[in-house]
């Protein structure tokens, strides 16, 4: 049976790790552009603060807590966009995290299981549920769009569990892409790197290089940032971009590695 959509003309997405840094850059830029938008995150207090920032209402924006490693908070944060809106137009996978800058071999099993979980497995979760829904809506398809990360082409030191997953996002985007082809499902990835949120603070005192220096590292806006997932939101199902880099245009990336 197909999901018939609600009264409203608007279309609706959903940010993961929408409460403060790129996913509310993100959810600002949707919102201004046109769409309802589902802010998701483990705070909900973070997210109902995100909302009054980014100016939104109770008509157009909705916070919903979610833990997207965990199944059945990720089933029951679709059962509720379900319910509000009757449909899902597109799913910006950006909840992540990093463990401690520490030599691989130190690292614990539950420190590398909580990057795995929240970067690659919440990934995986949202898109399985966006996929089922956006399958029988009416219209059929939608869009996901990944947050891959420049760390997703050269690794930054001693952050192996980052790295591996924003690796595996890029399978998992093209493989998203493929399957999703025969029911107007776009997928694509966008690379993000050293947009100036609270995660990026530390750069300012200088980060670690492949050669063992810390050097002070160049920040781009971060709104550029959500005008870039607005721009790969906005376009028609029959187009995609599968990848999309954005960085500070100084930002030595290219001899990270």
């Amino acid at each position: 049976m197909r999901i018939t959509m609600n009264s409203s003309p608007n279309k609706v997405a959903l940010v993961t790790g929408a409460g403060t840094g790129i996913g509310k850059a993100a959810a600002k830029a949707l919102l201004q552009g046109g769409f309802c938008v589902v802010l998701t995150g483990r705070n909900l207090e973070k997210l109902n603060h995100a909302i009054q920032d980014i100016g939104g209402n109770n008509q157009n924006c909705r916070a919903i807590a979610c833990d997207v490693g965990r199944p059945e908070e990720v089933k029951h944060l679709f059962s509720e966009i379900q319910k509000q809106f009757g449909r899902i137009d597109v799913l910006f996978n950006n909840a992540g995290m990093g463990a401690p800058a520490i030599p691989m071999e130190e690292l614990s099993y539950e420190q590398w299981m909580n990057v795995v979980n929240a970067n690659l497995c919440g990934a995986f979760l949202c898109s399985q549920e966006a996929i089922r829904m956006m399958k029988l809506q009416s219209p059929q398809g939608g869009r996901i769009i990944n947050n891959g990360s420049i760390s997703a082409h050269a690794p930054r030191p001693m952050s192996a569990p980052y790295s591996a997953t924003k690796h595996a996002i890029t399978g998992l985007t093209k493989s998203i892409a493929l399957d999703g082809r025969p029911f107007n499902i776009a997928c694509g990835q966008i690379d993000i790197g050293n947009a100036g949120t609270e995660m990026t603070i530390p750069m300012a005192a200088g980060i670690l290089q492949p050669d063992g220096s810390k050097k002070v590292e160049p920040l781009m806006d971060v709104d550029h940032v959500g005008q870039a997932v607005l721009h790969m939101a906005q376009l028609p199902l029959e187009s995609n971009i599968l990848s999309m880099t954005i960085m500070a245009t100084n930002m030595p990336f290219v001899g990270r590695g």
